[in-house]
């Protein structure tokens, strides 16, 4: 017999876990279901978990998703795979599921922050719960129709809807850069606004004219456009181009946005930052290839995934979910300075 025509070795089974162990098969079952607390010991229940790394067994989650009406699988919903945010909140949730036997379908909604789609002919049969991410909760009325759990990442937590809400602090975040600048001595500033109508975006802008109301002497102009690196320069550029007193500072929605109003000031003949500060939000990668280096606002991406994965699983086993949100942090790089007047 060739090696080609070697027998594939037998998966090892419950059965062979027992064996090992010199325990019963509903004693394998009990410990690998983590049910064996109160029913078997400490010792047994190592011993079991001990046979079954040696041999190498793996549960048939598909037997058991029958047995429990459970598929284990859970779906990511995002506006979009283009941004490198949705895809670092998608390997905190995948990492965290993987370590509880979940699985995660990344599904970027055809309609961006628009309502998504059912994915599936039927949600109900094919996952045990949804996570939302940037999104608002009226836009998941197809999968959450299902009746499935629906936990919302980065949104509006004043929604009731959704079964938890997983937030970050995203107000304290332009706050930081807000008064970062103020310390610097800004006060003509221009917020190069998301066109993206979504819950995140409208506290950016609120907690920045907040910052500024309470300075006093601040003045802000507000510009639009999408998410893209083109038309944030458009927009900036037209803005910076505008009659009037110039904006020492721009604060931009998203790196992106901000990548944008670099290349509107180069195009300008504007140095940054000895003539215009940039700041950006999320510390993408895209923020330390820029020349110079872009300060913005650290999104812990990751941690807001397996954040989102953990409230599932605690509304899936009938738990309450953390509902603290996450800290995020101010990074100064390059792209700041005083204003020009300050440094006369």
């Amino acid at each position: 017999m060739t090696s080609a025509q070697q027998p594939v070795p037998a998966r090892p089974t419950s059965r062979d876990v027992a064996r090992a162990a010199g325990v019963s098969q509903a004693t394998v079952s009990l410990v690998l279901g983590e049910k064996w607390p109160g029913r078997v010991s400490e010792t047994t229940a190592q011993r079991v978990r001990d046979a079954a790394a040696e041999i190498g067994y793996r549960p048939n989650l598909a037997a058991r998703s029958l047995r429990l009406g459970r598929t284990r699988t859970a779906l990511l919903v995002v506006p979009a795979l283009t941004n490198e945010f949705f895809a670092r909140v998608y390997a905190g949730a995948a990492e965290l599921a993987a370590e509880h036997d979940f699985g995660v379908v990344l599904y970027p909604s055809p309609d961006g922050t628009g309502p998504a789609r059912d994915p599936f002919a039927s949600a109900r049969a094919a996952l045990d719960g949804v996570i939302a991410s940037s999104m608002a909760a009226d836009a998941l009325g197809a999968l959450h129709g299902a009746d499935l759990p629906l936990v919302m990442l980065d949104s509006d937590p004043s929604d009731t809807e959704p079964a938890a809400h997983v937030n970050l602090d995203i107000a304290d975040g332009m706050r930081q850069v807000t008064e970062h600048l103020l310390g610097l001595g800004h006060r003509r500033f221009l917020h190069l606004a998301s066109a993206v109508d979504t819950w995140t975006f409208a506290v950016r802008a609120g907690a920045l004219h907040e910052a500024l109301k309470a300075a006093g002497d601040a003045t802000v102009r507000t510009v639009r456009a999408p998410l893209d690196v083109r038309a944030g320069r458009e927009a900036a550029e037209q803005a910076l181009s505008a009659v009037g007193d110039r904006p020492t500072a721009m604060i931009c929605d998203d790196d992106i946005l901000a990548a944008g109003a670099c290349k509107a000031a180069r195009r300008l003949g504007l140095r940054v930052p000895d003539e215009l500060s940039v700041t950006g939000f999320d510390d993408l990668a895209l923020a330390t290839a820029l020349e110079p280096e872009l300060t913005t606002v650290r999104l812990p991406a990751e941690q807001v995934g397996e954040r989102g994965m953990e409230a599932l699983l605690a509304v899936l086993e009938g738990r309450p979910a953390d509902p603290g949100g996450l800290p995020v942090r101010l990074v100064v790089r390059g792209s700041t300075a005083p204003p020009p007047a300050a440094r006369t």
